[in-house]
């Protein structure tokens, strides 16, 4: 009976052999993605955590020496946290995504390496270090004396994951055209900067007059940030929240993200 299995799972023609060939792929291209992005030593993964507490902290030091009050609640660490950690998670882990491809192009040259396994390893990784981004935030204002517990645990997982879902979609659709055209890479690092002021980070989007906040309400990370806000705070009224946009536009994201690289597949290995 052993050989048997053993005899199955050398089959290539059996899913359990394409499974630990694809589950090999991945682990090799995720140690490679380590070890060339932070700075040659898989360690150095650690540090990737550090640069969205750091902006946390500028925006922290800046709104102090101008003498800013919290826009909302009585913590101006936990209210930056809760618009912060959706609106950096979304721009970190779409926007590496949109460079993965053109980092990692001659892995490509590996016939069992393919663009998505690019993209999904780099998804992956982005995702662990945006998990431990919170978890270092939540120990850090813990700390400090503040109560960065939700008012509703699930919510505020749910509007977490929803972010990501927003990322991965938006970041393979950004990965697939950066692999055909390298300056959109560019081009969409300038349109994080418009969606990062837009986002309602540092303000309260329902405070705006209603035009304004419905124009900004476009942006789905906006709904991100105010799902969150709303499971932090049992007061907080967000007049836009829209839970079934966010997800739409995700899962929207993702499918175009698919369907766009199975359309491009063979122009983008041929370009490797």
């Amino acid at each position: 009976m052993k050989n048997v299995a053993r005899a199955r799972a050398a089959d290539p023609r059996s899913i359990r052999f394409a499974f630990r060939q694809k589950t090999n792929v991945m682990r090799a291209v995720i140690l490679r993605d380590m070890r060339t992005r932070f700075f040659n030593h898989g360690l150095g993964f650690l540090l990737v955590s550090v640069w969205p507490l750091a902006h946390m902290f500028v925006l922290l030091l800046i709104y102090a020496f101008a003498g800013r009050k919290t826009p909302f609640g009585d913590s101006m660490r936990l209210f930056f946290a809760t618009g912060l950690l959706p609106c950096l998670t979304f721009m970190y882990v779409s926007r590496f995504m949109a460079l993965s491809i053109v980092m990692n192009r001659p892995m490509l040259a590996i016939p069992a390496v393919k663009v998505l396994d690019i993209l999904f390893a780099r998804a992956f990784l982005e995702v662990i270090a945006a998990s431990f981004t919170v978890f270092l935030t939540f120990l850090i204002l813990l700390s400090l004396g503040d109560r960065p517990f939700p008012y509703d645990w699930l919510e505020a997982t749910q509007a977490f994951l929803s972010c990501i879902l927003l990322a991965v979609g938006v970041g393979m659709v950004a990965g697939v055209i950066t692999a055909l055209f390298t300056f959109f890479a560019t081009v969409y690092a300038l349109c994080l900067i418009v969606v990062y002021i837009s986002s309602g980070t540092l303000f309260v989007i329902s405070a705006l007059p209603s035009q304004i906040a419905y124009a900004l309400s476009w942006n789905p990370v906006v709904h991100a940030v105010e799902w969150m806000r709303s499971a932090f705070y049992p007061t907080y009224n967000s007049q836009v929240l829209d839970k079934q946009y966010l997800l739409a536009f995700g899962l929207g994201s993702l499918c175009t993200g698919l369907a766009l690289e199975r359309l491009v597949r063979r122009i983008t290995l041929e370009g490797k």
